[in-house]
């Protein structure tokens, strides 16, 4: 080994760790990991910089946007309406779920497609009387089947079509994975609705929500006397006259309520405000302001199980929600600009109009107040604003709701979106244009007709996963021209003596399934990219098995939340634990193994 591959084991390595460890967000480890490797002179500059101008990541970027501009159609949404043919059994409404999660996942970003199905989940666990937790895990493991259906389903497809490329193949094409991914979504949706949801604990997550707010939480009626330092001041200027970490969520003067007061709004003498705060905040409110409470109802209490705190939280929700007002529950987005502030930094009520009632977080009992806890992806959050602006709101804090909406589907829209993307499949598929030109092209159309304006369109590409992929890239690079790679593949090549090449194909793919259960899947897939070429070729047999086995690997991560941004997702909506995952995963990884291998070394013989 020489000093320039062990300088690139050396940082891979450290990568590697920081990405399983989440010491920082993924796409800044990359790029630590890769201005290292400059630094360390194992990569030219414009060597290290050119994996951001890669094939994948123009296809990757475009293929995000034509998914919005999807969604923007109404089209997945008419799958919801199919859900009434499953009736109340789980078995039925676990396959008609999951396999619409397929299907939509084959054609859009992962995440926009289960984005779509939890609020349906979510209210078929309500309906059903059962916790969210039996279908939300089986839909985001879906997701992943689906992915592979396509080229495009799936990001890591993209990456191990460009190393064919890049190896003196030709890409692959669109349905290449298509036999692959649909035996896979068969047997994986069957194995679920019939067996593995016994293997899922019941966790109580969004639908009992009201029972995982903190019972020291309080929402009081404080009227406000003449005498008042509050009387005439604007809410905006609340802080000159208290510290204390309280939410006004509603002003009631004379027979009007105000839901939702904006930062402008004026408070008067003699009105009654509805406040949110902490019982120390509340004591400390009193005492700054000088007003009288006069009724005191907690978010929660006792143990957070009684049907009486469950019947008054509903009582109280409704009463804060009015024709323009409403009260809902979202998911912070693997990609929103929420992550890692806290409400008073964003200055939610000021900025957007949106008033936060309530965090909930699965893995941890959240003890600092509202206002000073930072959010994370996952995080499932209580929130009151105004109806006519939630949609807009929530794509600029990239906040999925819970709810589900009512359909309003436009035909032209819908005729016009579906007919500029079947077009970009049939272009691609016949070759008529490379993916990401067919891509890139359906992209500004959708754009130009006005399926989604130029602001959704930047906004709908995850720019920490292309970021994520074009420093990985780098690292590749940096991998295979040292010989790195080359290496790797030798130790394993050394074991070809007492085991065959269909072994070693079962290795790559198991390695890859590992590695994507404990970093980043589009991680795992450019490093092990370079090493299945090499001990392909080592073995003088075919690299296409061993391709598509590194994209099976790298998209059926299924033992942590963190393996795939799926998983994240339904964390806390399930209320899962992390360790609930390899319950189901692993009997599920090994079933995927077991059904891949002989269809690889069927389609592509060694």
């Amino acid at each position: 080994m020489t000093l320039e591959q062990g300088l690139v084991y050396a940082v891979i390595a450290i990568t590697l760790v920081m990405l399983a460890l989440e010491i920082w967000r993924y796409d800044l480890v990359a790029l630590v990991g890769m201005l290292l490797l400059v630094a360390l002179g194992t990569i030219p500059v414009e060597e290290a910089l050119a994996g951001f101008g890669h094939s994948a990541i123009i296809t990757i970027a475009a293929v995000l946007v034509v998914s919005r501009g999807l969604q923007n159609t109404g089209v997945a949404d008419l799958f919801v309406r199919w859900m009434s043919v499953a009736g109340d059994r789980l078995a039925p409404q676990l396959i008609v779920l999951c396999a619409l999660v397929v299907l939509s996942s084959a054609f859009m970003n992962n995440i926009a497609a289960l984005a779509i199905f939890i609020p349906v989940a979510v209210r078929i666990a309500r309906k059903s009387d059962r916790v969210a937790s039996l279908y939300l895990l089986p839909m985001a493991f879906s997701s992943h089947f689906g992915g592979l259906i396509t080229l495009i389903g799936t990001p890591t497809n993209l990456i191990v079509s460009s190393l064919r490329v890049e190896h003196g193949g030709e890409r692959f094409g669109m349905f290449a994975f298509a036999p692959v991914g649909v035996a896979l979504s068969i047997v994986g949706v069957i194995f679920i609705a019939l067996v593995g949801w016994h293997l899922i604990p019941k966790r109580k997550g969004v639908a009992s929500m009201e029972e995982g707010i903190e019972d020291a939480d309080f929402v009081t009626e404080v009227e406000v006397p003449p005498e008042s330092g509050l009387a005439g001041q604007r809410l905006r200027d609340l802080k000159a006259t208290t510290d204390a970490d309280l939410w006004i969520v509603a002003i009631m003067r004379d027979d009007e309520r105000i839901s939702s007061p904006e930062g402008s709004e004026k408070i008067m003498a003699g009105d009654t405000l509805l406040v949110r705060a902490e019982a120390d905040a509340m004591r400390q409110f009193a005492y700054d302001a000088d007003v009288e409470f006069t009724e005191s109802q907690p978010l929660e209490g006792g143990n957070g199980n009684s049907e009486a705190s469950a019947d008054g939280w509903e009582q109280l929700k409704a009463s804060l929600q009015t024709d323009d007002v409403e009260i809902v529950e979202v998911i912070v987005s693997i990609d929103s600009m929420t992550i890692g502030k806290t409400p008073k930094d964003l200055n939610l009520r000021a900025r957007y109009g949106v008033n936060l009632l309530a965090i909930s977080r699965a893995d941890e009992h959240l003890r600092s107040s509202l206002g000073t806890t930072s959010l994370e992806a996952g995080d499932v959050l209580m929130v009151q604003l105004h109806h006519e602006e939630m949609a807009e709101i929530f794509q600029t804090l990239g906040l999925i709701l819970l709810e589900e909406q009512e359909i309003h589907l436009q035909p032209r829209n819908t005729a016009l979106g579906l007919a500029i993307f079947i077009i970009a499949l049939l272009t691609a598929s016949f070759e008529i244009l490379p993916v990401p030109i067919a891509m890139v092209a359906a992209a500004v159309a959708m754009t130009i007709t006005g399926l989604l304006s130029l602001r959704e369109a930047y906004r709908s590409i995850e720019w920490p996963i292309i970021v994520l992929l074009g420093a990985m890239l780098s690292m590749g690079a940096a991998l295979e021209g040292t010989g790195g790679d080359h290496l790797i593949a030798e130790q394993i090549l050394r074991t070809s003596d007492f085991l065959s090449p269909a072994v070693l194909l079962i290795v790559v793919l198991l390695v890859t399934m590992m590695l994507s259960d404990i970093v980043n899947n589009t991680a795992s897939v450019v490093l092990m990219g370079s090493i299945a070429i090499s001990v392909a070729r080592g073995l003088g047999v075919s690299s296409d098995p061993f391709l598509v086995a590194i994209a099976v690997g790298g998209a059926c991560a299924f033992l942590t939340p963190i393996g795939h941004e799926a998983n994240v997702l339904v964390f806390e909506a399930g209320g899962y634990e992390f360790g609930d995952y390899w319950r189901l995963g692993l009997p599920l990884e090994l079933l995927i193994t077991a059904v891949t291998v002989p269809i690889l070394l069927w389609l592509w013989p060694l």
